[in-house]
Order: C-alpha cells, then structure tokens, then sequence
C-alpha cells in the first residue's frame, strides 16, 4: 500500500536513521572497532541525507508559480547531488581512522553483542529500503530512490563488516582486518557518492528522455500523425517526476485550426498513457512551407540533438 504522499517516506528514513545511529555508535562503543566506527558514521549521513530528501521532497511538491513556471521538481536534484558528496566526505573520514589504526592496532572487545546490533541496524535499513524503493517507482522520484540506495549500500557494507569482523572472535590476532575492512568499505561508498552525482548534474543539465522513452514519444506521434502530416524538432527534459516534451507537428496547410487542435490533444493523451507526469507542447507547422523545415532530419529530434549525437558519433 503506497501512502499519497513521498514525504512519509522521506519521514520514514529519518527514522529508522536515527535507530540505526544509536544502534551502530553502541556497537563501536562496545567494541572500539574502528570498522563499526566507520559504519556509524555512514548512519549520520543517512540521516542528513533524510532530512535533505524531506527538504527537497517538500519544495518539489510546491505547484509551479510566477518565479518558477515549470514547477519545483529539480530541487529533487540539489538533494540528491548533496547526499553524493556527503557520502564521499564520509568515505573520506572512514579511511583516514582506518590508517590510523594501522599504526596504532588495538584489541577488539565484546565483539559478539556488538555485531549483534550491528545486524539488527541492517535489518532495520533493508526494509526501510525496499519500501523506499517501491515508492520512488510509485513517485518517479530521484531524491527517494537515492536514499533508498544509499540505505542498502549501508546494508551490504554492515553485512560484509559483520562478516569480516566475525572472524576476529576466533581469530583475535587478525586484528588488521579491522581497518582492511574499513578501507574497503570506503572505497564501495565512494562509488554510490560519484554515481549521485552524476544523476544528479544530468537532471541539472536537462539531459534528453533515456532513448526508450524517446522511441516511445515517436511511437504514438507515428500513430495519429496519418500519412500526410509528419514531425521534427523533437525535445525532451526532466525535472524531479516530471517529463517536458515538445516538437513541431507538420500538418497540409488545408487543416483547420479545430482538426490540428483535436490531433493534437490525440497524440498529446497517447505520450502522457505512455509516459508518467509528461507535459507536451506542440507546434503545429503548414508541411507544405519551407519555413517549416529548419530542422535537418524530418521524424526525429531537434536539430541540436543531431548534431551532438554526430560529434559524438566522430
């Protein structure tokens, strides 16, 4: 049961956050692992990273306005890309404690009920997640699905953290497998922070529709455009859920104002069946005009998109 709003699930993140951080910092209190060090000081980035998401969910909910026309949705994209480089100042931290514990190893104590609590925050993350997940398909919503992610990053990590540390019960003289692990984790953090960050420019630069959905807008234009009319100048964003479509609609120049208007709302109904939350504007254009055709490729995308896909093609 999906509830009406995506801010309860942001809410829910900062919850279940907040259990995980006392969770995690009474593992390392216990033990003075600094490999539950490092696992610990992830939870204080997910729950800043909850905060923003409930933040930046909030201001993409607000409707569009004189300032703010095509809406709120790419506050969606702030939040996402500060949660990126969040994670990374945290990896950046959890590496530095694991070489100083190189050089400074220290025995670990109380190990078992340490990783106990350890397992019940990953518990904790992983259904949080899934739920989180499921709402951001629901919502078609970057600034969910990040927070989602970031939480199963922190599950797997803890689960292979748990596992690693484990071993040290049996075999106490390893105690350098504390920071290796440490480190390691790092490293799979860095990874989620860099790959936010790129959604998150992308979103900001107004990258086109993934080019299945573009395949889609042309499908349903095709469908109703009949055999005398045709298209160019195909363009296509998103901002936060929402998708911007727009392109040039060829019509016989005998076509009353009343019939392009009607086929227009027809492909407008047949994109938005298809697309989630699309907003399509068309321009209808006389075929018969030369001054209709300021676009090379007839049936495609704008003449822009053309010429970046040939550079990049060279």
């Amino acid at each position: 049961m999906i509830a009406a709003s995506p801010r309860r699930y942001a809410i829910y993140s900062i919850v279940a956050s907040i259990l995980t951080l006392a969770l995690k910092f009474g593992a390392w209190g216990m033990t003075g692992s600094v490999g539950l060090l490092s696992d610990a000081t992830e939870s204080i980035v997910n729950l800043t990273a909850g905060m923003l998401a409930l933040t930046a969910i909030t201001i993409a909910m607000r409707p569009a306005d004189r300032s703010h026309s095509y809406g709120h949705g790419k506050a969606e994209y702030f939040s996402s890309g500060i949660e990126g480089i969040l994670i990374i100042v945290a990896a950046i931290g959890i590496t530095y404690a694991a070489v100083s514990r190189f050089f400074d190893p220290r025995e670990l104590v109380n190990l078992g009920p340490g990783l106990l609590l350890a397992l019940l925050s990953s518990v904790i993350n992983f259904v949080t997640a899934r739920v989180m997940l499921r709402a951001a398909a629901h919502f078609d919503s970057i600034t969910l699905e990040a927070d989602a992610k970031h939480l199963l990053t922190d599950v797997w990590t803890s689960v292979g953290l748990v596992a690693g540390l484990a071993v040290l019960i049996v075999m106490p003289q390893w105690s350098i497998l504390d920071p290796v692990i440490a480190i390691v984790m790092a490293g799979n953090i860095v990874v989620t922070g860099v790959s936010l960050l790129k959604r998150s420019v992308s979103g900001l630069m107004d990258d086109a529709l993934p080019p299945n959905e573009i395949e889609r807008i042309g499908a349903a234009i095709r469908k109703h455009q009949g055999e005398n009319a045709t298209f160019h100048g195909l363009r296509t964003r998103k901002s936060g859920p929402r998708r911007f479509i727009d392109f040039h609609l060829l019509l016989p120049g005998k076509t009353t104002v009343r019939d392009a208007h009607d086929l227009c709302c027809v492909i407008e109904d047949e994109i938005k069946a298809g697309l989630a939350r699309a907003e399509v504007t068309i321009h209808v254009e006389p075929l018969e005009s030369e001054a209709s055709y300021d676009g090379r490729k007839v049936g495609g995308e704008c003449e822009a998109s053309m010429v970046m896909n040939e550079d990049d093609s060279s």
